[in-house]
């Protein structure tokens, strides 16, 4: 089910999943999203990704510099963590056992509306069940308690239901109560779900009842957190971005007032995160916590009665055209995914910096090809073998994604500096030789 996992796929598990292959507790706490990130900043400035790490010399690369990383935990820790490889093997087997998948943040089958939207907040790790492309087509998020009586239910089945018939897939957390009202509304009526689980997606992946939606590609079952983990609150409060994330639109059917996670998720919407329109369900019975939302900016749900007219709500124009507020927070995800005039930078490769921005104390136009001056002729007679220290010490650099970026690509396209292990060009190991065409432009340069 898995497949091959990428080195890179590997690394990020090891690093960030615990990994949970039986009853054993973890020996040692896998990195929390904040410190992950950070590391990958620091892999990116060196010009590694998280696959060198399982390496012993990309480790050793680590010494000198885990001092600057702001993290908690100690270099020790992450060794640890890397040296789960039969663990990590153990728990492969027993999620492609039921049909359980993963993906990590920078393959290409990770969802885009979670890139684009959470960035640097997206889940390192997706474990699913069903198709996974079914991500990426969005559609309406249905939220609220899981306590409500048989009234809501029956309002969120047939809410459920139009949206099967207006081909609409409903995206909810599996919870009891209106979550599962929704999703069981649109699967019983032909449609599709997405089911954000905060914990137990090994047991929903294999109950009886979401078998035959799941084989047909109409459910997909998706969580950021390790199939076999148990419940606890937080993990809830992370699910609710997520469930937002891959929807174009919210309804809250109800909430209480200033409590609870129904309310926490959407209050969060609103005031904070703007992924997507927040509607409220506005007949029946009242509410002091959706009229307290309507009060925050949520809007009142317009009660379509027709396919069309759920489709004209969920796919409106402020839903269709919705762009991030505000900037990014510890993005590392490409330029495509980012609002115009916004910094970010990658996973892995060089930093993008944003429009009228230049790195300090280096100089300006850094995509441009280099005409050999004063700096590059330095660079050019070198003798021997470079590692990319010894290149930025040439260079008198801080930045290697910078040095790379300004000298390196371009000398390597014009043949000027060959690299010695072309077949692995992020690798620790990599050394870079000055040409034969180097050395005779350094020549030329004499006779002029």
């Amino acid at each position: 089910m898995n497949g091959q996992l990428s080195p890179n796929a590997q690394a990020i598990l090891l690093l960030t999943a615990p990994l949970i292959a039986g009853r054993s507790r973890p020996s040692v706490r896998p990195l929390p999203l904040g410190d992950y990130n950070n590391l990958v900043r620091y892999l990116r400035d060196t010009g590694m990704e998280p696959e060198d790490l399982l390496d012993s010399e990309g480790l050793r690369e680590l010494d000198d510099s885990w001092s600057t990383l702001r993290t908690r935990r100690t270099l020790e820790d992450v060794r640890r963590l890397l040296q789960r490889g039969f663990l990590l093997a153990q728990a492969l087997e027993r999620w492609s056992a039921r049909a359980i998948w993963v993906v990590t943040r920078p393959d290409d089958g990770y969802p885009d509306r979670l890139r684009k939207k959470m960035r640097g907040k997206a889940p390192p790790v997706l474990y699913g069940c069903g198709d996974r492309g079914s991500l990426d087509i969005g559609g309406l998020a249905v939220v609220g308690s899981r306590k409500v009586n048989e009234e809501l239910v029956e309002y969120t089945e047939r809410v459920g239901r139009l949206a099967a018939e207006a081909e609409v897939p409903v995206v909810s957390g599996g919870a009891r109560g209106v979550d599962q009202a929704a999703m069981r509304g649109s699967l019983e009526a032909g449609g599709r779900a997405i089911g954000v689980l905060g914990n137990n997606l090994e047991r929903a992946a294999l109950d009886r009842g979401n078998r035959k939606p799941l084989m047909d590609g109409r459910l997909v079952l998706v969580s950021s957190f390790d199939p076999a983990v148990r419940f606890r609150g937080w993990q809830a409060m992370e699910r609710n971005k997520q469930i937002y994330a891959l929807a174009d639109a919210g309804l809250v059917v109800n909430s209480d007032h200033g409590h609870g996670g129904t309310w926490a998720g959407a209050t969060e919407q609103l005031g904070k995160l703007h992924y997507v329109p927040v509607y409220v369900r506005s007949i029946g019975e009242p509410s002091q916590g959706l009229d307290e939302l309507v009060a925050r900016g949520a809007r009142k749900w317009l009660e379509p009665k027709t396919p069309d007219d759920l489709r004209e709500i969920v796919f409106d124009d402020a839903s269709r055209d919705w762009e991030p507020a505000g900037p990014p927070q510890g993005e590392l995800f490409p330029s495509e995914h980012a609002a115009p005039g916004v910094s970010v930078v990658r996973e892995s490769g060089p930093t993008v910096l944003a429009e009228g921005q230049t790195a300090k104390d280096e100089p300006e136009s850094p995509t441009e090809a280099p005409v050999p001056g004063k700096n590059e002729m330095r660079l050019l007679r070198v003798s021997g073998e470079m590692t990319r220290k010894e290149i930025c010490d040439t260079l008198k650099l801080k930045n290697w994604s910078y040095a790379k970026k300004r000298y390196v690509d371009p000398f390597v396209k014009k043949g000027w500096i060959r690299m010695t292990m072309p077949e692995k060009p992020r690798s620790p190991k990599q050394r870079f030789l000055i040409t034969p065409d180097g050395r005779a432009c350094v020549e030329a340069s004499k006779d002029e």
